[in-house]
């Protein structure tokens, strides 16, 4: 997907006209819950499965775990999340396959140092069930694996989420062989933190 930095240029410019107009939040806290619906999409980066495609949506639910802490600018906090995955498609030589999956872990360490933008790093993994074997000939089973570097947008309730994603999907080796898919991915999230009162 060659226009794949064009339009992630475009979603961060949209994501940026909307924040300056609401009243930035305080942003995130130890003890908050984060809620997100979120999508995303990109392609295979790999051999063979380098012009697969791959788009999914799906829910967040995180908790904040720790306050700020760390050295200078990689002051931060960290949050524990789980994401389900109602739709998980990945386009390849052999048609569409779609199903679904649960990421259940996710570590994000967001930058402590915004005001109405948070950056934060992430990485992850999950298990994932397709309609057909993924890649082919391989298994309906994988599991993945992977990292992000993304922005909060924070408004005054709500906050935008931006982010580049790398996903890897293999199947651990269950069956062979075991080519794997390695992903670049936009996404995009609409989500907020729990105020406390």
């Amino acid at each position: 997907m060659k226009y794949f930095p064009l339009i992630f240029a475009a979603a961060l410019l949209a994501a940026l006209v909307c924040a300056p107009g609401s009243r930035a939040q305080a942003g995130p806290v130890e003890g908050e819950a984060e809620y997100q619906v979120f999508t995303s999409g990109g392609h295979g980066t790999n051999g063979s499965q380098m012009d697969d495609g791959v788009f999914n949506v799906g829910l967040r639910f995180g908790l904040v775990l720790t306050a700020p802490h760390g050295p200078g600018f990689l002051k931060g906090r960290l949050e524990y999340a789980l994401d389900v995955l109602p739709v998980y498609c990945v386009t390849q030589k052999n048609g569409t396959a779609c199903g679904g999956g649960v990421d259940a872990f996710a570590f994000k360490w967001i930058f402590a140092k915004h005001r109405k933008v948070a950056p934060y790093i992430e990485i992850g993994g999950g298990t994932l069930f397709t309609s057909l074997k993924t890649p082919p000939n391989t298994s309906q089973i994988n599991f993945t694996t992977g990292g992000a570097f993304g922005l909060h947008f924070l408004q005054s309730k709500r906050n935008i989420s931006a982010e580049f994603r790398y996903q890897h999907i293999s199947n651990a080796g269950m069956s062979e062989p075991n080519p794997g898919i390695n992903t670049v991915q936009l996404r995009i999230g609409f989500g907020w933190f729990s105020q406390k009162h």
